[in-house]
C-alpha cells in the first residue's frame, strides 16, 4: 500500500516537472526567436 502511494507522489512531481520544462522551453523560444523578429517600436 505504501509503495502505491509513494509511486503516485513520484509520478505527480515528475509530471509537474515535465510540464514546467515544456512551458519554460516554449517561453524561452518566444523570447529568443520571436522578439528579434518583431522588435518593439520606441
Amino acid at each position: 500500500m505504501i509503495a502505491v502511494i509513494w509511486h503516485w507522489w513520484i509520478g505527480f512531481f515528475l509530471s509537474i516537472g515535465a510540464i514546467a520544462l515544456v512551458i519554460s522551453l516554449i517561453i524561452g523560444y518566444f523570447v529568443k526567436v520571436q522578439n528579434p523578429k518583431y522588435p518593439r517600436k520606441p
